[in-house]
């Protein structure tokens, strides 16, 4: 019997899935957005708006909690670390990035000193959603499956810094529909005007 046993278990033990948890909501403060399993994106999804919410409150016991609950680690390292890639460094505009000076490596390339999680998390992404009382998260369900295990794979993104309703890129049937039929309508109305301004 399931007596008061809450949420997806997802076939690991309770250590890994805090820490799995922990690491998927930490990507997701970081980088806005997301792409992993549905069942996973689902488990996370009320962790995640959890911690948006107490990071609203911003007061000492809320940045406590936070803690607590989230691996503390370094944001945005890999913008000013001369290892990354180009592209990586430029696709991401989803947040107001740091200065560089603020990001320090010793003379080995380790990271010496840079932003942390849980201030990034209350000064950047709570303020998004000061007006807004849920609902933080979406979940987009791609039509891509995972190579090992054919899983469904999806995207969990924050609301409101998205680029489009479209996640891959490529326009939906339902908005080249829409499209077609305001086309068709406007010819319709077009021709019949026609008439009426030679009369």
């Amino acid at each position: 019997m399931r007596h008061r046993v809450f949420g997806k278990q997802l076939c690991v033990k309770e250590d890994h899935r805090r820490a799995m948890l922990r690491n998927l909501a930490a990507g997701l403060f970081e980088h806005g957005q997301i792409e992993t399993t549905l069942p996973k994106a689902k488990a996370v999804q009320p962790f995640v708006e959890q911690l948006i919410t107490m990071a609203k409150r911003s007061g000492l016991a809320a940045r406590r909690t936070i803690q607590s609950r989230i691996n503390d680690r370094a944001v945005f390292a890999w913008v000013a670390d001369p290892n990354t890639k180009e592209e990586k460094k430029n696709a991401h505009q989803l947040w107001d990035l740091p200065a560089t000076e603020s990001i320090k490596f010793n003379r080995y390339g380790e990271l010496k000193e840079a932003p942390r999680l849980v201030q990034h998390l209350m000064t950047k992404v709570a303020p998004l959603y000061a007006d807004r009382a849920g609902g933080y998260t979406r979940i987009i369900k791609l039509d891509k499956r995972r190579v090992g295990d054919q899983t469904d794979l999806c995207i969990l993104q924050l609301v409101g810094k998205e680029d489009g309703p479209q996640v891959s890129g490529r326009r939906s049937n339902r908005r080249r529909t829409a499209d077609k039929r305001t086309a068709y309508a406007a010819d319709l109305r077009k021709k019949a005007a026609e008439p009426a301004k030679a009369e």
